[in-house]
């Protein structure tokens, strides 16, 4: 089912659940007396968070305690919470990808859609539909299914865009910005062969690791266009298990555009992780950087980036036709099963993820997912506003890159093994080809 056809079946679908529902008056201070935990990962959400929780504790008479942890141990101590024979937090940020399907596998969450629906406990104007359909596709199970229900709601987001230098566009391509995914390839690969050992086209992610999916998948969505993708299987797979696609054309067209990109990188590239690819653009040597769109406030900030006011945005070029396609990956709020006290935490899940306060909240992070954030004055005066139209274009054109399988990340590694055999001169089509052979069999 397409992102567009599941927006309209939910929204008819929570619709008629609202007119069915009583007509209750909505109290935010309903609640009023409990005290709740919030599991949270440390990042500029979350500072923003810390911010502003009084006033929801003002407002609702609620207590809020923050359990924060720092990024690389939160996964493993939020699993933990959410299946916790007892309670430890009553709403928990969640990465909405493998790891929010695996918690809904072992009914370890608690399905929203049922509050989004209740006027007694959700405020008129939350407005569900004022997040991209995509954004909530990835967060609804069971997956392409007219009754999924939802699971988590977005709080940031990132897409991947086209980043540029303009210093380097403006000396080695005449200022004229690639247009076309194959423009690209060719821009890049000039500028590598024209700025000696001094610059070069492009700084990307090259390392053997899954931290590449999803930057690599995006780029995969550019080249596959505007046809249908179905979840849970995503473009890898038609429509079933059974049918893997890794050597469709479009696909092997996707992977040669990011060995292309790799081509035209420093030597080192095949070494490098999101931060050194970041860092390297940031310092001034690459002039094309495809990655998640929240590296765009970093690069203009004179304590992490040497290119301030220098840098252009974009989203990714098309491969054919008007559009350019790409990928989204989000953090969500999450209800636990094991919560005894859902409705509080409901309407701290809402407050935070309503329209006000992710507007605030993606001041932090220049990932705000609700559409109404980007049109929001105060908030484009906190951002770029090349970057504003860059992602606000890019976010209407996106699907989720997550592939709710498990062991999808071994899957992964022998992608980017076949994106690196491409930069390294092998055939696209034939390194596709052996990548679908090598993986036949694999999937049922």
């Amino acid at each position: 089912m397409s992102a567009k056809r599941y927006g309209i079946r939910l929204a008819a679908a929570l619709t008629l659940a609202t007119a069915a529902a009583p007509a209750l008056a909505f109290d935010w201070k309903a609640q009023s007396g409990q005290e709740i935990t919030v599991m949270v990962s440390e990042n500029p959400w979350t500072n923003g968070l810390r911010e502003h929780i009084a006033e929801f504790e003002s407002q609702t008479g609620i207590k809020v305690n923050l359990s924060a942890f720092a990024e690389d141990l939160y996964s493993d101590r939020m699993n933990l919470a959410v299946r916790s024979t007892e309670p430890v937090a009553d709403a928990y940020m969640v990465q909405m990808d493998s790891a929010l399907f695996e918690q809904w596998k072992a009914d370890a969450v608690e399905p929203l859609s049922p509050y989004i629906a209740d006027a007694g406990k959700t405020d008129a104007g939350y407005d569900l539909e004022d997040y991209p359909a995509g954004f909530r596709q990835g967060a609804s199970f069971p997956v392409d299914d007219p009754a999924a229900q939802l699971f988590a709601i977005p709080i940031s987001f990132e897409t991947y865009i086209l980043f540029y230098n303009k210093d380097l566009v403006g000396k080695y391509l005449d200022g004229k910005v690639p247009a076309t995914m194959d423009d690209l390839m060719a821009a890049a690969a000039k500028v590598s062969a024209d700025g000696g050992t001094k610059d070069f086209g492009a700084s990307m992610r090259g390392k053997l690791s899954a931290e590449l999916v999803d930057t690599m998948t995006g780029i995969v969505f550019d080249a596959w266009g505007g046809d249908p993708i179905k979840l849970p299987e995503n473009v890898w797979f038609d429509g079933d298990w059974t049918k893997p696609r890794f050597n469709d054309p479009k696909i092997a067209k996707g992977l040669s555009y990011y060995a292309g990109l790799l081509k035209a990188g420093p030597p080192s590239v095949m070494s490098y992780g999101w931060e050194d690819a970041s860092r390297f653009f940031a310092d001034g040597h690459a002039a094309f950087f495809v990655d998640a769109s929240v590296f765009g406030p970093s690069f203009e900030s004179p304590d992490s980036s040497k290119i301030v006011g220098k840098v252009g945005y974009a989203p990714l070029p098309p491969s054919a036709g008007d559009i350019g396609y790409s990928g989204h990956w989000s953090w969500g709020l999450s209800i636990p099963k094991n919560s005894q006290k859902k409705d509080a935490a409901w309407l701290f899940v809402q407050w935070a993820t309503g329209k006000a306060m992710t507007t605030e909240f993606g001041k932090k992070t220049g990932g705000a997912p609700r559409l109404s954030s980007w049109a929001d004055e105060g908030y484009k005066a906190a951002l770029n506003p090349e970057y504003v139209a860059a992602v606000q274009t890019q976010m209407q054109h996106t699907r989720p890159t997550s592939v709710f399988r498990e062991g999808w990340s071994e899957v992964v590694l022998q992608i980017v093994d076949t994106i690196q055999q491409i930069a390294g001169g092998a055939d696209p089509q034939e390194a596709a080809d052996a990548l679908q052979e090598q993986l036949a069999g694999t999937f049922k």
